[in-house]
């Protein structure tokens, strides 16, 4: 395991930080549930019946003792959650809603995180990613002075660690939308003990080619700095003239970042999708996320081609988003 996730255990020793994972019937999420149980960084609550979890369990090999399990539709506590619930959405939900809404996993396991009895959630492995994020966008909610969502992956391979953003959900992110996800995306690196040098990339560097999209992107610059002076963030960039520091001394000489970017801010989804998928395939990085930013409480979202390691790590990481 790298040194991030290394990093990850010893920070979450001790601090029995509770996560959701409402797949109980999916064989990887059972797995890793099993193995988070067993080493005691996290503590994972399955949810689903007890039928299809321990059969589940079953064809996995994994052994689930001490983890703790819910069953949606005998919950205890479910009227508490059905008041919370329409209490949260203002007039937009019934009880009568919020009883047949609530019996879906990921609404009632986001309605655990909003309540305190679990510190985040981690869903995708069979659900899409709207809905891992729908119900925490109209439950958990973004943070003051956050508008949007946004999905970063931290890239890594050996001692090398990136954030790349927005990778997962907005598909056209104007100025003020990238000057938040680059905001948003410096906490997640240092989060994860990553000292954010945030390239804002483009097509264009300083001024080499000019367009809306451009324009669009030295205006995010702008609006990061205003609401961020401290912020070590520069761009337009090509991705060569915010990497490599030969490239950046002919292309962007007076660059605070000087091709040393560890922090890259795509200007679309579809550029930030392709690239991270890139890095991952022909560069061998391990792409661990998307990992949702702005939220009040952490909820993330897998990939449905997810194998167990990667339910594990993402826990961790949600684990470490929570303290």
């Amino acid at each position: 395991m790298s040194d991030l996730f290394a990093t990850l255990q010893q920070s979450l020793q001790g601090k029995n930080i509770r996560i959701i994972l409402p797949e109980g019937n999916d064989e990887r999420v059972v797995g890793a549930a099993a193995r988070l149980q067993a080493n005691g960084y996290v503590k994972p609550i399955l949810l689903g019946s007890p039928e299809e979890i321990e059969a589940t369990a079953k064809a996995a090999n994994a052994n689930l003792a001490g983890v703790e399990q819910i069953n949606p539709a005998t919950y205890t506590q479910m009227d508490e959650l059905v008041s919370k619930f329409v209490e949260r959405r203002k007039g937009k939900a019934t009880e009568e809603d919020a009883r047949r809404i609530l019996l879906d996993v990921n609404y009632f396991g986001t309605m655990l995180v909003y309540t305190g009895k679990a510190e985040g959630l981690v869903s995708g492995a069979t659900h899409s990613t709207a809905d891992t994020v729908r119900p925490a966008l109209q439950i958990i909610k973004t943070k003051e002075g956050v508008k949007k969502t946004s999905g970063a992956f931290i890239m890594v391979r050996e001692g090398e660690k990136y954030v790349f953003g927005d990778c997962a959900i907005n598909i056209a992110p104007d100025a003020t939308d990238l000057a938040e996800i680059a905001i948003e995306s410096a906490k997640t690196a240092n989060m994860f003990g990553i000292e954010p040098k945030v390239a804002m990339l483009s097509f264009s560097t300083k001024g080499s080619a000019r367009s809306s999209e451009t324009e669009k992107v030295i205006e995010a610059v702008k609006l990061a700095k205003e609401r961020q002076p401290e912020l070590n963030i520069d761009g337009e960039f090509q991705f060569d003239a915010a990497f490599v520091p030969s490239v950046a001394k002919k292309k962007a000489p007076d660059s605070p970042l000087q091709g040393e970017a560890n922090v890259f801010i795509f200007p679309s989804l579809e550029a930030g999708n392709i690239g991270y998928k890139i890095a991952q395939r022909l560069g061998n990085f391990e792409a661990v996320g998307p990992i949702l930013q702005g939220l009040n409480a952490p909820v993330n979202d897998l990939s449905r081609g997810c194998n167990e390691e990667d339910v594990y790590k993402l826990s961790l990481i949600t684990a470490a988003q929570s303290l």
